[in-house]
């Protein structure tokens, strides 16, 4: 994983980026890592920190659009390697694959992908003797770029099919076919304000949506954007925004935030004066959230924890964002796709399930309940929301209406609840188009 780090600023320009691309493709792909633990916090790739901003950025790219387009590609790489790529040798296919995405898709010279690919084939032990295989098969694809992508290709190869057919099956294929398109675009990047939201879209040269998110095109490292040191702003996607606004006016209210981490929602409850008491069983969870609320200048209670057990309150208000197979999240997190699997869900279920009843436990009668997941399997959102009405008799559905959710009304089911889907706020510029696949629910304690 760490071939020759010491001699990357050595290393012909550019190749250490598609290095640490690469290591970082076989962690996902080959090895099952999150895509996120390897570019951020302590595991994350020590190459990345030896990058300038503008290679970094480029690792970045190139892994991301593997990562998004992974069907196209091997379909293309089965097609121009008649005998495949050795599973022995795992570099291969990456090298062809992020030589492949940089022709197709990203604005780098075809000859420089060609090369560096190469390069990359060579300095492995096991690849090296592919190398020809490599270069052949990426002139190809140079020679002719449009033969290999159709004009009229629907996008759903890039999703995995028991993803594809689940989708088809809850929402109709039309649906199913703009999820996974959608999926396939680089998302804009979504901050939540502190106030003043008008003058921190301006300052950002950004855009402020109908939801009160300012969505911006980030051009270098998020720290230097103007208001990050100073704790205005925190990233967080629309989608992701509107659990915590359904619980209304929270002003003085005691509210606690179950699996709170990374601090979004907690934020956005302080920022609303609530008096929040935050939970998540993760000790480095936790000192994230409050590395988060420290730098906006926000308190809150920190607990480390398992919510399905913890015992406090009651509380005015309580937010339970589950943990879920994060389905919702593909066109930000692109390795999801490819991690997960269907099984995942029945356990994931059980264990919302477990949560969503200590959830009822610690609201007082009257208080508000709000269940969400960024998850767009109905088992994770409206099957569990089913069940806990149906078994628990002290809580009922409080439905959201249009004028909570800003007049957006697709996002709302015919219950009441919130779904958001990936080609939600649709734009004439695709890269300010999208939100994440969010499920909300608003019950009561009765």
């Amino acid at each position: 994983m760490t071939r020759g780090h010491a001699a990357l600023q050595a290393d012909t320009p550019g190749l250490a980026a598609r290095r640490v691309a690469a290591d970082i493709l076989e962690g996902v792909l080959y090895r099952a890592r999150p895509l996120d633990e390897l570019l951020d916090g302590r595991l994350a790739h020590p190459g990345l920190s030896a990058l300038a901003d503008r290679d970094r950025a480029l690792a970045r790219r190139v892994i991301a659009t593997v990562l998004r387009r992974l069907g196209t590609l091997r379909r293309l790489l089965a097609t121009l390697a008649e005998k495949g790529t050795p599973a022995a040798a795992p570099r291969v296919e990456i090298a062809l694959l992020v030589g492949a995405a940089q022709i197709l898709w990203l604005d780098v010279p075809d000859h420089a992908a060609v090369d560096l690919a190469v390069r990359l084939a060579q300095a492995d032990r096991r690849a090296n003797r592919y190398a020809g295989l490599v270069n052949a098969v990426l002139r190809r694809i140079a020679q002719d770029k449009a033969a290999h992508i159709p004009a009229n290709e629907s996008g759903t190869i890039d999703t995995p099919p028991w993803l594809f057919q689940r989708w088809t099956k809850t929402y109709g294929r039309k649906t199913a076919v703009a999820i996974a398109q959608a999926n396939r675009q680089e998302p804009a990047l979504d901050l939540s304000v502190k106030d003043q939201p008008e003058e921190w879209a301006a300052r950002l040269r950004g855009r402020l949506l109908p939801t009160g998110s300012i969505r911006i095109i980030a051009h270098g490292p998020v720290p230097l954007l103007p208001g990050y040191i100073e704790g205005r702003w925190w990233i967080q996607d629309a989608a992701a925004a509107l659990p915590a606004r359904l619980l209304g006016d929270v002003r003085d209210r005691s509210v606690v935030d179950l699996c709170a981490a990374p601090g979004g929602k907690t934020a956005q409850l302080v920022c609303a004066g609530a008096r929040v008491t935050a939970i998540d069983r993760s000790e480095e969870r936790v000192a994230r959230l409050r590395a988060n609320l420290s730098r906006l200048g926000l308190n809150a209670a920190t607990v480390v924890a398992d919510a399905t057990e913890w015992q406090g309150g009651p509380f005015d208000a309580v937010l339970l964002d589950a943990p879920c197979i994060s389905t919702g999240t593909i066109r930000r997190h692109p390795d999801i796709a490819w991690l997960k699997r269907e099984s995942d869900i029945s356990a994931l279920a059980a264990l919302q399930a477990r949560l969503l009843d200590n959830a009822v436990a610690l609201a007082r009668p009257g208080g508000l309940i709000v269940y969400s997941t960024c998850s767009l399997e109905p088992e994770e959102g409206e099957a569990i929301v089913a069940a806990v009405l149906a078994r628990d008799a002290r809580v009922r559905r409080c439905p959201v209406v249009a004028e909570e959710v800003y007049g957006l009304t697709d996002i709302l089911t015919a219950a009441g609840d919130l779904r958001t889907l990936p080609f939600h706020l649709p734009d004439l510029d695709a890269r300010m188009a999208g939100l994440d696949g969010f499920y909300a629910a608003r019950l009561q304690r009765v």
